[in-house]
């Protein structure tokens, strides 16, 4: 890539000239070297959007670079203010249910006896301001405002909370929760995880704050015999884009590293063999809970917005533990291990996370509360927050009476992006099909950056009509921006045949891209 440090000031029309005919010489000039991609080889993209969260779609990259971007706080959601919650709260997943927020997390005080915990739930229309509705009568506090979600018998309810989006799910039953129950008809308690096989259970709702038991006929036949199964984050969801149910669930390796295993059900009753995930050639991690879901605006796309554990990594000394008041049940503090969120990426029907960035997604910020094992952790739930942000939520302050749970917001789409310096640079594309009309893009650059977009062979030359010169400069930041050619946007003469995309950017940011109609 040529340096293009021009020696006088950079934000001017002739600079801008300037800068754009070098770019597009190097490109003409990389683009004779490039070999035609194998036929075989050609994606298949439709009308779907593409996210720069793994390299599938890229070929090559001169001057470029992916980047992960962080969330920003959006302030804390709700914090304990329940008898019967306690400091021993995990916050777990939120969903998205008549156009309002449910959010489910575990109270538990940490009195004798109390070592399953409650599923609670907060309420919100718009993510941001939390209510706890009244739901039961609390039978140690006598208050009638208890926020403990129950089964139809009045009994607080076990097991992970999730929305089964099925089309055509009855709407009493779209509302589920799962857990597993051990074989050995131990009870499965926070601090007890009994060994030997669990047997997969469901339990169904029509509003969320009473559940049922599914009819045992149409109950899950799975059970799982891998060590530690069910302990924790397990992550049910229905595939649009597999068009069958998907089950992720924590487990535990041979070497005793909590991982995750994959299985698939089309009926909810019959699920395949269990596969534990993959991490590609990345140093092996523990990751306590993986919140895996398909992303909203690419549900080919999974997220797992996933806690890593850090076994045996103490950042603070017992005496800030106990300046902090960190709760110490079965007699072990928990200032031993800490924790950050990560960001794993997976593809439908695939049995590998990818780990595109080792960095942390989610810090655990100032603070010594931050610090203490099993907090840090994001909760299972992505959500569009406005047109142009989205947002998730994190535990933070585990086993400390200051616990609460933050909402955290993103660029829409932006995990990760293809950065160009000011120096510019050029990414190309696999060769792919497409059925779309137009192409959209992500985008945002400085007020001196842009991008400019090629639509190329397979051999890498410019398609008639759609050069680099021809390309109109992208400049700004844009949601979903169409790239024209001097005018012209319609690119349904080339609908079906394989092609590539060449991108030349300047102190820009690309998130994603898609062709729509």
């Amino acid at each position: 890539m040529p340096d293009l440090t021009l020696p006088f000031p950079a934000n001017t029309p002739t600079v801008r000239r300037l800068r754009a005919a070098v770019l597009m010489s190097s490109m003409l000039v990389n683009s004779l070297g490039s070999a035609a991609a194998d036929p075989g080889g050609v994606v298949a993209l439709g009308e779907r959007r593409e996210l720069f969260v793994d390299h599938q779609l890229i070929d090559r990259m001169d001057g470029v670079s992916l980047r992960l971007h962080v969330p920003v706080s959006a302030g804390v959601a709700f914090g304990i203010d329940r008898p019967w919650e306690g400091p021993a709260n995990f916050g777990h997943v939120v969903i998205q249910d008549q156009g309002r927020y449910l959010l489910y997390y575990r109270g538990m005080n940490l009195e004798p006896g109390d070592d399953t915990g409650l599923v609670c739930l907060a309420v919100s229309d718009d993510g941001v301001t939390w209510d706890k509705p009244a739901l039961a009568r609390h039978p140690l506090s006598g208050r009638d405002d208890a926020n403990i979600v129950t089964t139809d018998t009045g009994a607080p309810l076990k097991g992970a909370v999730w929305h089964d989006t099925r089309p055509g799910i009855p709407a009493n039953e779209r509302i589920k929760a799962l857990r597993g129950i051990p074989i050995s008809g131990e009870e499965h308690t926070a601090f007890k995880d009994p060994k030997g096989p669990k047997r997969l259970e469901l339990m169904v709702s029509a509003d969320g704050l009473v559940f049922r038991p599914l009819e045992p006929e149409r109950q899950p036949t799975f059970v799982s015999a891998l060590p530690n199964s069910f302990d924790g984050g397990n992550t049910m969801f229905w595939s649009e884009a597999e068009e069958r149910y998907v089950l992720y669930y924590r487990i535990m390796t041979d070497s005793g590293r909590r991982t995750m295993a994959r299985t698939t059900s089309q009926d909810l009753r019959t699920w395949t063999e269990p596969v534990p995930m993959s991490y590609g050639d990345t140093p092996p991690e523990q990751f306590y809970v993986n919140n895996t879901t398909p992303y909203y605006r690419a549900p080919h796309i999974y997220i797992a917005l996933a806690a890593r554990f850090l076994e045996g990594r103490s950042a603070v000394t017992d005496e800030q533990a106990a300046a902090i008041g960190l709760k110490s049940p079965r007699g072990i503090i928990y200032n031993q291990d800490c924790s950050d969120g990560v960001l794993l990426t997976s593809r439908a029907g695939t049995e590998s996370y990818q780990r595109t960035f080792m960095e942390a997604l989610v810090r655990p910020g100032p603070g010594d509360g931050n610090w203490t094992s099993r907090t840090n952790y994001p909760l299972t739930g992505l959500f569009p927050d406005g047109p142009d942000r989205m947002m998730f939520f994190v535990n933070r302050r585990y086993l400390q009476d200051t616990w609460f749970i933050e909402r955290l917001t993103m660029r829409t789409d932006g995990f990760i992006s293809v950065n160009a310096p000011y120096a510019g640079g050029t990414m190309t594309t696999v060769p792919f099909t497409y059925s779309g009309d137009h192409l959209e893009l992500n985008f945002a650059t400085s007020g001196a950056g842009e991008i400019r977009v090629e639509l190329q062979d397979l051999d890498g030359n410019p398609l008639p009509g759609f050069s680099l010169a021809e390309c109109d400069p992208l400049i700004g930041d844009r949601i979903d921006r169409t790239v024209s050619w001097h005018g012209r946007k319609s690119l349904s003469g080339y609908i079906g045949r394989p092609v590539r995309l060449h991108f030349v950017m300047s102190d820009a940011d690309l998130y994603a891209f898609r062709f729509a109609n």
